[in-house]
């Protein structure tokens, strides 16, 4: 199958599941994941309809951008060094990987640098795996109530990475997980800080996210094929 035929079954797939779930389809949107993918595979897909791009690497995603002459949405999603933050500033719509305070300054430096507020989300380890990167769950608010008093810098919600299970259904206790710490920091009314996105969920359990809240689905391999690599 094309780009195009693989896109509109996955966002096929993802209406099913929000209608299966009680949602409104409108509340959950793709972030089409383009790493190691070239700059044409994305022009491929935005012409089929997909505006939202999710990049894991700095340096990858800066060489790629220019390259895509259409108006895509880039989200950055992968691990974040702070000595790259510069590279991206003004860039990305939105980075899904925030996950310490040091890192949330150097966002806001950067971003104010340029005049402009960065979009944000907190990684947090739900499943507590040491591979992984995020803030811990009881640490999580502590977080958030100071990243809210940087200048630049707009929360959004939450993101979690799941340990990876053959069934999908195994990693619907941690997409519930981050629900429910997404309600109650809501519930804690900080100010500045949104709970509207919740980005979990990739190609092999998006489903499963999608029925416990997702917002934002992290879909690479469905739509554009096994990695590439060079």
């Amino acid at each position: 199958m094309s780009i195009a035929e693989r896109l509109r079954v996955v966002l096929e797939e993802i209406r099913a599941a929000a209608v299966a779930a009680g949602r409104n389809p409108e509340e959950v949107r793709l972030v089409a994941v383009s790493k190691t993918r070239p700059a044409a595979d994305v022009s491929a897909a935005f012409l089929a309809g997909q505006v939202i791009f999710g990049e894991n690497y700095v340096q990858e995603l800066a060489a790629k951008a220019p390259q895509v002459p259409e108006q895509v949405e880039w989200h950055y999603i992968g691990h974040l060094q702070s000595n790259k933050v510069k590279q991206i500033a003004g860039l990305v719509s939105m980075i899904h990987s925030l996950d310490r305070l040091s890192l949330a300054e150097e966002i806001s430096r950067q971003w104010g640098r340029i005049g402009k507020s960065c979009d944000v989300l907190v990684q947090v380890n739900i499943s507590g795996e040491t591979t992984k990167s995020g803030t811990t769950a009881a640490d999580a608010l502590k977080l958030l109530r100071d990243i809210a008093l940087l200048p630049h810098i707009r929360v959004r919600g939450l993101m979690t990475m799941p340990p990876f299970f053959d069934d999908p259904e195994a990693a619907r206790p941690y997409f519930a997980g981050l629900k429910s710490l997404s309600d109650l920091i809501a519930s804690e009314k900080i100010p500045g800080v949104e709970m509207k996105e919740l980005s979990m969920g990739m190609s092999g359990d998006f489903e499963a996210a999608i029925r416990e809240g997702a917002t934002l689905v992290r879909v690479g391999t469905a739509i554009f094929g096994e990695r590439q690599y060079t």
